[in-house]
């Protein structure tokens, strides 16, 4: 049995942050109520059509759940949510700023009838401020973190790779919601949980803010270097691949000095004796092991960085990720089937057929 059969869960939700933490519940055992809009349903359907013609984004975030088309502005509509909502362990939303209140849906109102409610909030900047209207996606988040002007090169500032503000907000409010049902399960009383994209990823950020104001400058992009710990980051084998290694101590520093560059002298260069001296000499240190990795391919290097105790990795592509040999031998990917699940045409008369099932 998992840990979470037996909850309910109703999502008002769209986009990312919130599907992402629901599809945790989802995983836990959880049954998953996802309520969509009338005609298009979440708009992350619509993102691309690359997984047998839906949405990556869609299929990954929604697995697990089961759907119903709503208007919540529509009455019949509207008793059958409320009927959800009151046979509900958790209601999770992200509508767009002030929706839930205007609406009757925010945690005051809910939860006055229902203090054993878990009710969790996910929005761009929070309640309050001068900020909380505005509406927010991940990219905007990433600005206005820092993350965009810490991340890229010393030419050309970048936003990371995948939606890392949805995400990260996502699992906070995932670990909000289980704290909410344990203390629940302890009290009877239920909780309200906000989260906001904005603290999630400020929290993600506090190091290179701290490296900033403490520092006297700001974080440098170092593209795929590391800005403050050196050598960490891609060096180029004799067949042209790249090994990413890391190197996080003195004592390591020394090992690699010794079993791979060869070069025992440089353990105890003043130039590399320390990690910050190691920073600021870096444009020394990439040439001495791009020169000793040399005389090695790649799989070479990796194997002498193995021996030697130096933490490294391949530079994969994303799309090498399902043949992942680790991923492979653990057994962590596994074959879902699931009928193509398009957003549900609008209920009638207030009499909807049973949520039917999401793509996993």
């Amino acid at each position: 049995m998992l840990p979470l059969e037996g909850t309910t869960v109703v999502a008002l939700e769209q986009a990312v942050a919130a599907p992402f933490a629901t599809r945790q519940l989802a995983d836990l055992g959880a049954r998953v109520i996802k309520v969509e809009r009338p005609g298009a349903g979440d708009f992350s359907r619509g993102y691309d059509r690359t997984v047998h013609g839906d949405s990556s984004y869609f299929v990954w975030l929604n697995r697990g759940k089961e759907s119903i088309e709503l208007d919540i502005k529509d009455p019949a509509d509207r008793r059958v949510l409320d009927a959800m909502i009151a046979a509900a362990d958790v209601v999770v939303q992200n509508l767009a700023p002030g929706a839930a209140g205007r609406l009757g849906l925010d945690a005051a109102t809910l939860r006055a009838a229902r203090p054993d409610l878990v009710h969790c909030s996910i929005s761009g900047y929070g309640p309050g401020g001068p900020y909380q209207a505005k509406k927010a996606y991940d990219l905007l988040i990433q600005c206005e973190a820092g993350l965009v002007t810490a991340t890229g090169t010393p030419e050309q500032p970048s936003k990371a790779g995948i939606s890392i503000a949805d995400i990260a907000t996502g699992m906070y409010a995932y670990s909000g919601i289980l704290t909410a049902l344990l203390r629940r399960a302890a009290t009877g009383v239920g909780a309200t949980v906000e989260v906001a994209m904005l603290d999630a990823l400020a929290e993600w950020m506090v190091q290179p803010a701290y490296h900033a104001v403490y520092g006297g400058s700001e974080t440098r992009r170092t593209g795929a270097k590391h800005a403050s710990i050196a050598p960490y980051g891609p060096y180029r084998a004799a067949d042209g691949n790249q090994v990413f290694l890391a190197v996080q101590s003195d004592r390591e520093w020394v090992r690699l000095c010794r079993e791979v560059l060869r070069r025992p002298e440089l353990a105890g260069d003043p130039r590399f004796a320390h990690n910050p001296e190691r920073v600021a000499h870096d444009h020394l240190i990439g040439p001495l092991i791009e020169s000793a990795f040399a005389a090695f391919d790649a799989d070479q290097v990796v194997a002498l960085l193995g021996d030697a105790g130096i933490a490294c990795a391949r530079l994969r592509r994303p799309g090498e990720l399902l043949d992942h040999p680790q991923l492979a031998a653990r057994d962590r990917w596994q074959q879902v089937r699931a009928r193509a699940s398009p957003p549900r045409r609008r209920f009638r008369r207030g009499r909807p057929r049973a949520p039917a099932a999401a793509d996993r």
